[in-house]
């Protein structure tokens, strides 16, 4: 097990880079492979989500190449119908978008149930319900998705909770399936729309991503194309609250501010000033912040992804803040951690009532899920004294190069190794 050591009360300045998106990325790799020519990614990632991805890609014949650092090569032709190891899929839920991948090039598909960090029950229930309005045959057995495709079937189909992974799955399957498919409340996403934009630049016929119906009709195959990932509106919403809870002063650069628009109007109530450029953004903050109350939803929303680095935040905002989790029913649990450091907080079902204390105090806290992870070293790096963060492995699944970004900035962190060098460090 690896640990983050953070030296607390260091303010961040200077400049930090968002990486290329971590869900957009898992999206655009399969999407790659739905072709059967070279597909070139460039400002990708190399978080280890993506890493685990590429490797159970190989596995099932497809060619993944990094050309260069930020540029990969992807190829779909050598595609093949090999079982995937489920200690493989169970890493991440994106390994379940290579069953909308097989069943699309393939005509059938034997996927694992996935896996990924536990944030309650994410059935794969809707994603199921529209391959078989598409005209395949899906059964499950022994923790296996078995499916199969029969006679195409022009549809429309209403997905009951808009949802990242079922939108991508059936945009994947209906891109490569005779006739029209309509997707109502689709989501929104902006990693929606960067699918949509590569798939058509590879020959697809998408029309409508980035509303709630979106209409495919499919072609009979795919070529190649070069594109380039948006930038990461959740590390770059993360790195913005950490710049906050630190009364820092940092240019974030390569961010799309308008895919950011619910998280900065909430920074900006609690006082943070933001100063938007095309490509950039200054975050600017000197004084203790307000707290806010804050309501995740689906994107335009506030996005789920940072409820936990905002409520770290709000630990040590002046005033008592009310937190609601709308979209997964157990992501609240890294506020346990952060009473650890003196946060004070009450968890009342999808609410969490944050007072706001003056100052953390460091301790040793443990990474529930991916995004908990970044709370806790938001925490850390507002905290007086050290804080040590394990399982930085999680963390490592969604944020590039975290450790060097911040020490860029001014912070005092650190990544060890094992539980002796822990001891030690204390």
């Amino acid at each position: 097990m690896s640990f983050f050591r953070i030296e607390g009360r260091s303010r961040l300045s200077g400049t930090i880079r968002i990486s290329g998106s971590k869900n957009s990325s898992l999206a655009l790799m399969v999407g790659a492979a739905l072709g059967e020519e070279e597909v070139i990614l460039t400002n990708f990632p190399r978080d280890l989500d993506a890493v685990v991805l590429a490797e159970i890609l190989r596995q099932v014949g497809v060619k993944v190449e990094e050309k260069m650092p930020g540029t990969v090569l992807i190829n779909g032709a050598g595609l093949r119908p090999t079982p995937i190891p489920y200690e493989m899929a169970r890493k991440l839920r994106g390994s379940f978008y290579v069953a909308g991948l097989m069943l699309s090039r393939l005509k059938e598909a034997e996927i694992p149930l996935p896996g990924g960090c536990f944030l309650g029950p994410r059935p794969v229930d809707f994603h199921i319900k529209g391959f078989q309005a598409l005209g395949a045959e899906v059964n499950i057995e022994h923790g296996l998705m078995k499916a199969k495709m029969g006679t195409p079937v022009e549809t429309r189909f209403f997905i009951n909770r808009s949802s990242v992974g079922t939108t991508i799955n059936l945009m994947y399957l209906a891109t490569l399936t005779p006739g029209v498919f309509v997707l109502e409340n689709a989501a929104k996403e902006p990693e929606i729309v960067d699918l949509a934009v590569l798939l058509t630049s590879m020959g697809a016929r998408i029309r409508g991503a980035g509303t709630e119906t979106i209409r495919i009709q499919g072609v009979e195959r795919l070529g190649g194309a070069e594109h380039p990932i948006i930038p990461d509106r959740i590390e770059a919403g993360t790195y913005m609250m950490a710049v906050a809870a630190t009364k820092g002063d940092v240019v974030l650069e390569n961010v799309m501010s308008d895919h950011l628009r619910a998280p900065i109007m909430k920074l900006r109530e609690t006082g943070v000033q933001i100063d938007e450029g095309e490509t950039a953004i200054r975050v600017v903050a000197k004084e203790r912040l307000l707290s806010t109350d804050l309501e995740t939803a689906p994107y335009p929303g506030f996005p789920t992804d940072l409820q936990q680095p905002f409520g770290a935040l709000m630990t040590i905002a002046n005033g008592t803040s009310i937190i609601r989790e709308t979209v997964f029913d157990n992501r609240f649990r890294y506020l346990d951690e952060l009473t650890r450091m003196g946060a004070d907080v009450k968890v009342d079902r999808d609410r969490a009532i944050i007072k706001g204390v003056e100052n953390l105090s460091g301790a040793p806290v443990e990474t529930t899920d991916l995004r908990a992870g970044a709370a806790l070293v938001i925490g850390g790096l507002a905290a007086e004294g050290v804080t040590l963060v394990s399982g930085a492995e999680c963390i490592d699944r969604g944020y590039e190069r975290m450790v060097e970004k911040l020490r860029g900035a001014g912070a005092i962190i650190e990544r060890l190794q094992d539980s002796e060098e822990c001891k030690e460090a204390l």
